[in-house]
């Protein structure tokens, strides 16, 4: 059993990790659990897999009458998530991290069942820290998670990417014609995370004319609540190789195509940039707990593969300073050679040896 989700940064690993359990052993039994009305809920099953959502809900960080009806979810998930172990009796569980874990660990832990958990941030989540004694193994990014872990179970794997990263052999001129884009242009990649992110999208809006008239190309990946806007600002003026999207399916194409990648700094987003050796300009969310964007932002930065600029500094200073990182060839080529070093290409294999140990014992 698999649980976790909330965002694509939970929800992608886990698929990684599932599929190559199927690979290994195409028989296994394998069910994804995750929290109802959530993304994991319709990109689970688009994957090939079976997914039961729960009522569980994260705490709202501003005064919310929906925090008052939290404690009722979280009695109600962890009872329908003891049900559904004692059901499907798995050998053994896998929690990625997001709130959704919380309920289907819990009841690992009640019922004795063996858990691996799969951290992928910088600073470990409050579920993982919470249940993190009882579990047989704890995968890892990042050094130094001795600090919130005991040293004897952590393994240091990195982050699992999609398989369609990790063997990722299309060349730049490819990439480019299959978005219909000019070879011999700076061409820039923009995703704010699975889910969106304001602040990039109105820096990107901010700067569509200037990086027009600098013979700048676009992939700029919005989220659903961006969508409308940026095609209207599109199409207001002539934007030749500017493209826009909610959300963006061929990934591996799409870095393959850039020269540069503007991105959140979740845990997710920087493992693949480092798997790709892509120059990158971070902007880390600032509504995420304990500032962990910002942590992940920073153990690339501190190796020179990696910019960053602040959340609050981003719509005015990101027009100027992508401007200026596409002109000098050298930086990006640094930029990418140091972040290419900082990859784990077998990061999901490492963490499957592992879930196969657990569940052979």
């Amino acid at each position: 059993m698999i649980g976790g989700g909330g965002t694509g940064g939970h929800i992608f690993p886990a698929l990684a990790i599932a599929q190559e359990i199927r690979k290994r052993k195409p028989d296994a039994q394998l069910l994804f659990v995750g929290a109802k009305g959530r993304m994991e809920m319709t990109k689970v099953p688009e994957a090939g897999y079976e997914i039961v959502g729960l009522p569980i809900a994260g705490l709202q960080r501003k005064l919310s009458p929906e925090n008052l009806s939290l404690p009722l979810k979280v009695f109600s998930s962890v009872q329908q998530a003891v049900g559904l172990v004692r059901k499907f009796r798995p050998h053994v569980i896998i929690g990625v991290g997001g709130y959704a874990s919380f309920p289907l660990l819990l009841a690992a832990m009640v019922l004795n069942v063996p858990y691996l958990i799969q951290e992928q941030n910088s600073f470990a989540g409050l579920t993982n820290r919470l249940l993190s004694k009882r579990a047989k193994s704890i995968c890892v990014a990042f050094p130094g998670m001795d600090r919130f872990f005991s040293g004897q179970k952590i393994r240091l794997t990195g982050n699992p990417v999609r398989p369609d990263l990790t063997q990722n052999h299309i060349s730049q001129f490819d990439a480019l014609m299959h978005f219909g884009l000019q070879p011999g242009k700076p061409t820039l990649l923009v995703m704010g995370g699975s889910l969106g992110a304001r602040t990039i999208n109105q820096a990107v809006a901010a700067s569509l004319f200037s990086w027009k008239n600098a013979g700048f190309q676009l992939i700029w990946q919005t989220g659903n609540s961006f969508a409308e806007k940026a095609k209207a600002l599109l199409a207001k003026d002539y934007y030749p190789g500017f493209i826009t999207m909610p959300f963006i399916k061929e990934m591996a194409e799409a870095y393959a195509a850039a020269d540069l990648v503007v991105s959140r700094a979740g845990a997710l987003s920087v493992a693949e940039i480092c798997i790709c050796g892509k120059a990158s300009i971070l902007i880390p969310s600032p509504n995420v707990a304990e500032d962990h964007q910002t942590k992940n932002a920073l153990s690339l930065v501190k190796e020179d593969a990696a910019l960053m600029i602040s959340d609050s500094e981003a719509e005015a200073g990101l027009d100027a300073m992508v401007k200026d990182l596409l002109m000098q060839t050298e930086t990006l080529d640094t930029l990418a050679m140091n972040a290419h070093k900082l990859a784990k290409p077998d990061a999901t294999e490492m963490i499957v040896n592992q879930v196969l140990k657990i569940a052979a014992a």
